[in-house]
């Protein structure tokens, strides 16, 4: 008698790519998260506001957990949307991109205190510090290369990279459950 090899197959190497609901899901949350930095961006203004953008595309790759280049995808999408807003042009394709590829990347760490998971709150918020500081990095490059463009001093950047990144966990932690239990995710 011979004995057959066992494989373990995770969920992710079974799926051929994003289904419908997925690529749906992807559209209206992000396009919320426009909608929400508009609107809320032109109301609260202290320096930290929530990067609704940034929320939602850590929110999306929490709920249907895309393989490693959908999640660049989504990244790419959420820079892409991030060109309708003011700001330095064309930085977010890259801070978004890479802030996707970190959320994806964190997401496969277990963090969970007992049936509570950490996820939402710790990889957005270490998610958003990887889009900021990627956003920064690029405009003081820029800056140093001769650009016409004037930073922020980097202190005031920290702190609203910061506050952003705690805004934006807190968001997420808020939505995760009620969405994925909505959705019927896991």
């Amino acid at each position: 008698m011979e004995m057959e090899k066992r494989v373990v197959v995770t969920e992710n190497e079974k799926r051929k790519g994003l289904n419908a609901s997925d690529l749906i899901l992807i559209g209206v949350l992000l396009a919320a998260g426009a909608v929400l930095k508009f609107f809320v961006g032109t109301v609260i203004n202290f320096g930290m506001k929530p990067n609704f953008i940034i929320a939602m595309y850590c929110l999306i790759i929490l709920l249907i957990k895309p393989r490693l280049r959908e999640a660049a995808i989504i990244g790419l999408l959420a820079g892409a949307i991030c060109q309708f807003f003011p700001g330095q042009p064309y930085i977010n394709f890259a801070s978004e991109l890479l802030g996707a590829i970190a959320m994806a990347l964190l997401t496969m760490i277990p963090m969970a205190i007992g049936k509570f998971s950490l996820k939402p709150i710790v990889c957005t918020f270490l998610s958003t510090l990887v889009s900021g500081f990627t956003f920064v990095g690029i405009m003081y490059l820029m800056y140093f290369s001769g650009a016409d463009i004037k930073p922020t001093p980097l202190a005031a950047f920290l702190v609203i990279i910061l506050g952003t990144a705690a805004i934006n966990a807190v968001i997420v932690q808020v939505l995760y459950l009620p969405l994925k239990l909505a959705l019927k995710k896991g």
